[in-house]
C-alpha cells in the first residue's frame, strides 16, 4: 500500500514539503499519550533477542533512525513508537539558522536515493534542550547530533560545539560530533586530525562532566581516504571516545549539489565499517549507516562489526512501519541461527 501511495502520489510532491508535513504529524502524535503508547506496544522492538548494550546504554533493538529527520528533537517519541530502537536527533547547532536556500532536498527514485543540501537548518541548541527536558511518554533512546554554526569561523569551531554540548549533553543518551556534512562550508576540514583532536577533547570534557557521563561519538564521511579513516580511528582510541558513526552522505556523485544518501552509498559505507573494525576491533562501538534498505543490510552490518545500525533514506522508500518490520525479521533470523541474543552476530565475519 505504501509503495503504491509513494509511486502514485507522494513522489510528485516537493520532497521537503513532505518531510515537514511528516515531522508535524509525528510531533502531534508525540503529544497524544494514549495513541502513542498503543503504537509503541504494537510496533516497538520488544523481543529480548534484539536487546543490545553499547557504551553503557541499553537499546531495545540495534536498528535506529539516523540524524537528519528530527532536526529539532520534536518527535523522537513517535519515531520510537513506530519501531526504531533509537532516534538520533539533529544536526543541532549552537545558534538557530535557516540552512541553505530552497530547493535543497531531491529524490532520486530509480536509485532509491536522496540528495540534500539542507545546511543544518534548525532552531538552535537552546530550543532543542527545552524539548529534550520534557518527560518522555514512551521509552526512547535519544542520541543528539551536534554541528558547527555556519557563521562561526573554523578557528572558533571548538567553542561553538562546546556551547551546544553544555546545553544538550546532559539531556542525551549519547552525543555525536558531526564534522562530516558536506553542506556547511569548511566543516569537513575539521576531520583532519590536527583540527579534530582539540575539538573532540573540548567536547569530551563537557560530556564527561555530566551527572551520568554522556557517551561521545564522532561521525565521519565516506569520502575520507582510507589512511584518514585509520587516523580518525586512532584518534578516537587515543581520546577515549565511545564510538564512531560511519558514514555520512557522499559528495562523489553527479547531479544536484549536496550529499547523496541511500542505495548508492551502500558499498562504501560497508567498506569503511570493515576498515574501522579491522583497526579498532571491539574497543569502540561502531554504528553503521549508509545504504541500509532491509534486514539483509542490517544483518550484514552486524556481521561486519557494527553494534548499532541506522537508516533514514530507506524509511522514505519503505514506509512508516519499515523499522518495526526490520526488527521482527532480525529476531527471526537470530533465532534461525540458534542465537539467544543478536549481539552474538556482531563481528562474526569482521
Amino acid at each position: 500500500m505504501y509503495r503504491l501511495l509513494f509511486s502514485q502520489v507522494l513522489r510528485h510532491f516537493d520532497a521537503e514539503a513532505v518531510h515537514h508535513a511528516t515531522v508535524r504529524a509525528l510531533t502531534l502524535l508525540s503529544a497524544l499519550p494514549l495513541f502513542k503508547r498503543l503504537l509503541h506496544r504494537m510496533l516497538a522492538p520488544s523481543d529480548p533477542v534484539l536487546r543490545v548494550s553499547a557504551f553503557g546504554v541499553h537499546f531495545p533493538g540495534p536498528f535506529g533512525l539516523a540524524a537528519g529527520f528530527d532536526k529539532d528533537a520534536s518527535c523522537a517519541e513517535a519515531v520510537s513508537a513506530l519501531g526504531f530502537g533509537h532516534v538520533e536527533v539533529g544536526t543541532i547547532t549552537a545558534h538557530a539558522q535557516p540552512g541553505n536556500p530552497r530547493p535543497r532536498l531531491f529524490r532520486l527514485v530509480p536509485q532509491r536515493a536522496v540528495i540534500n543540501r539542507m545546511g543544518f537548518n534548525n532552531n538552535g541548541a537552546a530550543a532543542a534542550a527545552r524539548r529534550l527536558k520534557r518527560t518522555r511518554g514512551v521509552p526512547v533512546v535519544v542520541g543528539v547530533n551536534i554541528g558547527k554554526t555556519k557563521v562561526v569561523p573554523e578557528a572558533e569551531a571548538a567553542g561553538d560545539y562546546v556551547t551546544s554540548a553544555k546545553l544538550l549533553a546532559p539531556l542525551a543518551d549519547y552525543l555525536v560530533v558531526n564534522v562530516s556534512s558536506p553542506n556547511t562550508p569548511g566543516l569537513r576540514n575539521l576531520q583532519a586530525v590536527e583540527l579534530l583532536r582539540p575539538l573532540l577533547a573540548a567536547v569530551k570534557d563537557v560530556a564527561d562532566g555530566t551527572p551520568r557521563r554522556t557517551p561521545l561519538l564522532v561521525k565521519i564521511a565516506p569520502d575520507l581516504a582510507d589512511d584518514d579513516v585509520d587516523a580518525v580511528a586512532d584518534l578516537a582510541l587515543e581520546l577515549g571516545l565511545d564510538g564512531i558513526i560511519a558514514t555520512n552522505t557522499t559528495i562523489k556523485h553527479s547531479g544536484e549539489t549536496g550529499g547523496l544518501s541511500g542505495r548508492p552509498l551502500k558499498e562504501r559505507s560497508l567498506e569503511v565499517l570493515r576498515r574501522l573494525r579491522a583497526r579498532v576491533g571491539d574497543r569502540l562501538t561502531l554504528v553503521s549507516v549508509g545504504g541500509v534498505e532491509n534486514v539483509d543490510d542490517v544483518w550484514e552490518r552486524l556481521l561486519a562489526g557494527a553494534t548499532l545500525v541506522q537508516g533514514y533514506t530507506g524509511w522514505i522508500y519503505n514506509g512508516p512501519f519499515w523499522a518495526s518490520r526490520v526488527h521482527r525479521q532480525l529476531a527471526r533470523r537470530a533465532r534461525k541461527h540458534g542465537m539467544k541474543s543478536i549481539t552474538e552476530a556482531i563481528g562474526r565475519t569482521a
